[in-house]
């Protein structure tokens, strides 16, 4: 390389996948000699972006023409579904506009377009980069394991952006979850666009997701894992055998999107499975893990959607009784069958539901925190005092500087912050 350090900023919009996406960005660049900066003092910004909804894609333009405009006039690289997608549109947003498809060619091309030239073949030692922080600040990193979706939801665009599943290979899982403990890291999360989809081969065995955290728990150190968000149809037995008996190294916590909590509006969105299929799945899941925390997405406002059906999604809501709950407004995106839909639901309406949602919800997260007070679970430390239990609440600690994986008393609630004290580090 030649020239002074290049400065590089990373700006992530949307879901997990893309978050840990970025990391592995701004990590290779630190590794091809780049220092990572506030966007403020940035001579490139990358930002990785979103086009799950419009709302998202919306906010992708603003932040790009946002950075753009920075008194220090920086180049914008942005790569991730919209670039995928909507490429010419987004370069034509400002003459610092760059646009990279493919995320793997991000860091070097980022440091291409500053001018300096790069030797692949003499990269900064791994050992000179450890830290339990992403290089993005996180502390439970995220390892992606899959890509692309072949399921073909009524409403989404993603996978035109993302391509057909595909899986990385067992042998690199193990490497890169390793390698995150070696460096401090107490917990991982595995994502994937369809997280459950994961399917490759190990010792001429075919491996799927409980096979591959059945595998890990033997073959990394590993103190915790935790699944990013699994499609109901892709929750077995064997899969919820293995969290069970993981000795909690597998987190107590299943996100799995149920979209409509009403049979009718499911067929138009073209999911996989029916009402009473969800409901069987997480009635197992409660039973063979006692101490579970279900999560889950939620669309209002599908094309379609009546008042009467609406009501039977919150009724679904409370049997299911989440404790935790993303809520979405449905958004057209362009080329879908939902977007050609007949029977589009008023915005006004969609506001009213989602607010009538998010009540719920909430109403669902404080009574599911409330519950745990006086009992215990492990909690993996974010920063000073503070840290996340096995069923993703916030968790304020009684002590300070600590870094780690400690069993914990839950003394108290405040609102929906689990208020404990330390009884012993995990081992």
């Amino acid at each position: 390389m030649n020239g002074t350090t290049p400065r590089l900023a990373f700006v992530n919009l949307g879901c997990r996948v893309n978050r840990v996406e970025l990391d592995d960005m701004a990590y290779t660049a630190e590794r091809l000699g780049a220092q990572i900066v506030p966007a403020e003092e940035a001579d490139l910004v990358v930002i990785n972006t979103c086009a799950v909804t419009g709302e998202a894609e919306a906010k992708t333009r603003k932040a790009i023409r946002k950075h753009a405009a920075l008194p220090q006039s920086p180049l914008v690289l942005a790569t991730g579904c919209v670039a995928a997608l909507f490429s010419n549109e987004l370069t034509q947003l400002g003459e610092h506009v760059l646009v990279e498809i493919d995320k793997r060619h991000v860091p070097l091309r980022a440091m291409q377009e500053l001018g300096f030239v790069v030797d692949t073949r003499n990269l900064v030692p791994k050992e000179q980069l450890q830290s339990i922080l992403t290089p993005t600040g996180r502390t439970r990193p995220g390892i992606k394991i899959q890509d692309g979706c072949d399921h073909r939801c009524t409403f989404c665009i993603v996978w035109k952006a993302r391509g057909p599943g595909r899986s990385l290979p067992y042998e690199q899982v193990v490497e890169r979850v390793q390698e995150q403990y070696d460096q401090g890291v107490k917990e991982v999360v595995l994502t994937g666009i369809n997280l459950g989809c994961y399917h490759t081969h190990y010792n001429n065995k075919d491996c799927d997701i409980a096979t591959l955290l059945e595998n890990l728990l033997k073959d990394t150190d590993i103190s915790r894992i935790r699944l990013s968000s699994i499609e109901p149809q892709d929750v077995s037995g064997h899969l919820l055998d293995v969290i069970a008996h993981s000795s909690g190294r597998i987190a107590s916590y299943l996100h799995i999107p149920l979209q409509s909590g009403c049979d009718a509006t499911l067929r138009r969105m073209g999911r996989a499975y029916t009402l009473d299929d969800y409901m069987a799945t997480i009635q197992l899941a409660k039973k063979m893990l006692p101490s579970l925390s279900l999560g889950c997405d939620l669309i209002v406002g599908f094309p379609g959607e009546t008042d009467e059906e609406f009501a039977q999604s919150m009724q679904t809501c409370k049997e299911a009784f989440f404790t935790k709950m993303h809520i979405f407004r449905y958004s057209k995106r362009p080329g879908t069958p939902a977007a050609q839909a007949p029977n589009q639901v008023d915005p006004q309406v969609m506001n009213e539901r989602a607010k009538h949602a998010r009540e719920l919800a909430i109403y669902m997260r404080q009574a599911s925190a409330a519950s745990l007070a006086g009992k215990t679970d492990y909690v993996v430390i974010q920063g000073r005092n503070r840290g996340v239990s096995s069923g993703l609440f916030d968790v304020q600690l009684n002590s300070h500087n600590l870094h780690g994986m400690y069993n914990c008393m839950i003394d108290a609630v405040r609102g929906t912050t689990l208020l404990a004290h330390i009884i012993q580090p995990k081992a």
